[in-house]
């Protein structure tokens, strides 16, 4: 009898945070290996717990969400994210410029879904979070990588993404505070990225998920703040900053040149209206989380579990010959580098497998990001401190041995 085949669509869609090396994991914990699972932003998976005065509310108010809501979300949730804007100083939002959906990932593919026609082009940073290449390949468009430079503390090449506009160029994708690389980018950087979304009629999509995890009085700027004849798409969710990512809770904020995108709004609010509306229990939290206690501020100050976490991870992935890091000035994650000096990589998948059977250790390897060379290597920072040295100690010693 005839096999049946996945779509054409999905054949340069990647996802390898949740790839190949994955599924090995959790073959070894079928047999009863404990993995330490460095691989995901998963603060559950770590006791980074979800405040209890939002849990509460959840619970207390459960009642309410047993039937369908409206499409773009509950009106008291996008009420406490429009005042969020405010804070934010992101000007002329209103109710219905405001999109929930389960968890940003929905809200990315949904708005790639109503802007790309075939063959339109997106500028993504190098490195990316590649669920962006994903949506935006599975949503017939071209993935554009401009570079992010090391160098300068990963911040975008300006230059880089100069050459690589063309007609076909709709949009540029922003991941600030950025994953993997924990850069935050300055204001300055901002309004050259602006200044060429102006020159060339460009949206920019700015996902800002982990806006409130800076480290060292980092400030963090939401682009759609610093102007507004420029449209702008702002992602942000309960995920990360409230460590309630099996939630599923996110939104989407347009603002900018609103006036110049009726249709693609109305194309958006089609998309909304088919997956009839977000999970309802969950977009109880929202009203909570943005006006309550940000318990977030005490785990990313010095002394604060986050801030410790990162402090330890990054000074003994340093300490490994042949390694270097920048250091994270927001997120969850380091992103150290190999030097081909020392560790002639040429299969980086091969790589963090091999770790994985070694030591127990779950990384995910650098090329998964969308960037050239196999140098490069993402590690979460969520496990406790003990946990986490005795765990960059293996590494290191892995690393030794695959030296020699």
């Amino acid at each position: 009898m005839q096999n049946y085949f996945k779509s054409a669509k999905l054949d340069n869609v990647c996802y390898e945070i949740r790839g190949v090396v994955l599924r090995e994991a959790r073959r070894l914990e079928e047999e009863g290996h404990r993995v330490l699972k460095l691989n995901i932003g998963n603060p559950a998976a770590f006791e980074l717990d979800v405040p209890e005065e939002i849990q509460q509310d959840v619970i207390y108010n459960m009642h309410q969400a047993q039937g369908y809501v409206e499409s773009k979300g509950l009106f008291s949730a996008r009420k406490a994210v429009m005042h969020y804007c405010q804070q934010r100083g992101i000007a002329k939002v209103d109710i219905d410029d405001i999109f929930l959906g389960n968890g940003v990932s929905e809200l990315i593919v949904m708005s790639m879904q109503a802007l790309l026609n075939t063959g339109d082009e997106v500028l993504i940073p190098a490195p990316d979070y590649p669920l962006w290449t994903a949506a935006v390949t599975l949503s017939s468009g071209k993935p554009v990588h401009y570079r992010c430079d090391e160098q300068q503390g990963w911040f975008p090449d300006i230059d880089d993404i100069k050459k690589k506009i063309t007609r076909r160029t709709r949009a540029i994708v922003l991941i600030n505070p950025n994953n993997p690389t924990g850069a935050v980018y300055s204001e300055e950087l901002l309004q050259q990225v602006i200044e060429l979304a102006r020159q060339h009629n460009l949206i920019i999509l700015s996902d800002e998920i982990y806006d409130k995890i800076l480290y060292d009085s980092t400030q963090h700027t939401s682009i759609a703040s610093l102007a507004d004849d420029v449209l702008f798409f702002t992602y942000n969710g309960l995920s990360k900053n409230y460590r309630a990512a099996g939630y599923r809770s996110g939104w989407m904020i347009i603002s900018g040149a609103k006036h110049r995108a009726r249709d693609l709004i109305e194309g958006i609010e089609m998309l909304s209206n088919m997956r009839l509306c977000a999970n309802v229990p969950a977009q109880l939290a929202i009203q909570t989380s943005l006006g309550g206690y940000q318990s977030i501020n005490d785990l990313v100050a010095p002394g604060g579990r986050l801030y410790e976490q990162r402090e330890t991870a990054w000074r003994m992935l340093n300490d490994i010959p042949g390694v270097s890091c920048v250091k994270p000035q927001g997120a969850l994650y380091l992103f150290p580098r190999l030097d081909p000096k020392h560790f002639p990589v040429v299969n980086d998948e091969k790589l963090v497998l091999d770790l994985l059977l070694q030591e127990k250790i779950l990384l995910v390897q650098g090329s998964a990001f969308n960037i050239d060379d196999k140098q490069h290597l993402r590690v979460v920072f969520l496990p406790r401190e003990d946990t986490l040295a005795d765990a960059m100690g293996r590494l290191g010693n892995f690393l030794e041995h695959y030296r020699q």
